[in-house]
């Protein structure tokens, strides 16, 4: 089987990822399940052959990041069948891959389940909007819905900063300047302080990953940009924590401050399984009240879980009160609404 095949194979089958691994059978994972699709075993060779002909569909790419570092993450597209995000690496001294299946077109945002209140985070102006969950859990699926909306329905200049680019997006109402790390530009920081001088509108930050990208990141929600971008954290208390911790402790107080006046909103989210086998997001949403900012500003973050559970409103939704609303729509079962619930204790006397 070669990888034309193997790609063919898996779109045909809606996996979304594949495992080419020595060692293991190319495998393929389907609703959050693994799967392997022979009883073949992989030997080196065969996964250096499949990673010779990823290289080669990506336009030729050079294999000397991935024989230096031992890591390499980039996207490629095959015309008229989808586009790919790949992270190779080496495993026990053999090439090993990861593939991404990526549509070449945006899915709908109503089949994927996401709310609309979160599609329209786009319509503020200014400040900072942050999409958070594990990998995997479709938070840049739910930006680049959300980057859409914008394009579609507002004159902005978009610029994307990813690692790799995964959805393309063609200039609509919007000019989209899409850029990625390590072939566009040189890293997440350099890049985004030149957006700042490239007269943007909205941001879209691929991850805030360490203290400088998260630093400039900021100073770009303060100077009047909408920035986008992603944390790998659950829970809206969680991600304020995680970003005021990234800070030395002699700033913490002065991030708290900033912090409070340039966040906008969080959505966190994770996906579920189905009681029919497919995977179904759930949403916690916060958006950032008056009552919110002292919360951040006075150190007292800790509170702001209990204002998001005790909200009925749909621009404050705790990750329990989505997984409710999904167990009454019997999209999913009791059992599964309490594995993934914040307070299982709390949601457990609700069902």
């Amino acid at each position: 089987m070669n990888l034309s095949e193997l790609l063919n194979r898996a779109i045909g089958e809606q996996a979304s990822d594949v495992f080419i691994v020595a060692g293991l059978p190319v495998s393929f994972r389907k609703n959050g399940t693994i799967h392997h699709i022979s009883e073949e075993k992989l030997f080196p060779s065969d996964t250096e052959g499949f990673l010779t002909e990823i290289y080669e569909a990506a336009d030729n790419r050079s294999l000397s990041i991935l024989s230096q570092t031992g890591d390499d993450d980039f996207s490629f597209a095959i015309k008229g069948l989808s586009r790919f995000r790949v992270s190779a690496y080496k495993q026990r001294g053999a090439l090993s891959a990861v593939i991404r299946i990526i549509s070449f077109d945006l899915p709908d945002y109503k089949e994927l389940g996401i709310p609309e209140y979160v599609l329209h985070l786009g319509d503020q102006g200014k400040g900072m909007v942050l999409v958070t969950g594990p990998a995997g859990s479709g938070k840049s699926t739910t930006l680049a819905c959300v980057i859409d909306q914008i394009n579609q329905h507002q004159q902005k200049h978009i610029i994307t900063l990813e690692d790799p680019i995964e959805y393309l997006h063609r200039h609509s109402q919007s000019i989209v300047s899409q850029r990625e790390i390590n072939v566009d530009t040189e890293s997440y920081v350099n890049a985004l302080r030149a957006a700042l001088r490239q007269s943007p509108d909205v941001i879209l930050l691929g991850e805030m990953r360490d203290y400088e990208t998260i630093n400039v990141a900021m100073t770009a929600a303060e100077t009047g940009h909408l920035l986008l971008s992603t944390l790998h954290t659950i829970g809206a208390a969680n991600t304020i924590d995680r970003i005021i911790d990234v800070f030395p402790a002699n700033q913490q107080t002065q991030i708290g401050v900033q912090l409070s006046t340039v966040l906008s909103a969080v959505v966190s989210q994770q996906l579920v399984p189905t009681v029919d086998g497919r995977m179904v997001p759930a949403f916690e949403i916060m958006t950032v009240t008056p009552a919110i900012r002292n919360m951040i500003r006075d150190n007292k973050v800790h509170q702001i879980d209990g204002l998001i559970y005790s909200s009925t409103k749909e621009d404050m939704i705790s990750m329990d009160s989505s997984l409710l609303s999904l167990y009454k729509q019997k999209l999913i079962s009791r059992d599964t609404a309490l594995t993934y619930a914040t307070n299982p204790e709390m949601l457990g006397r609700k069902l």
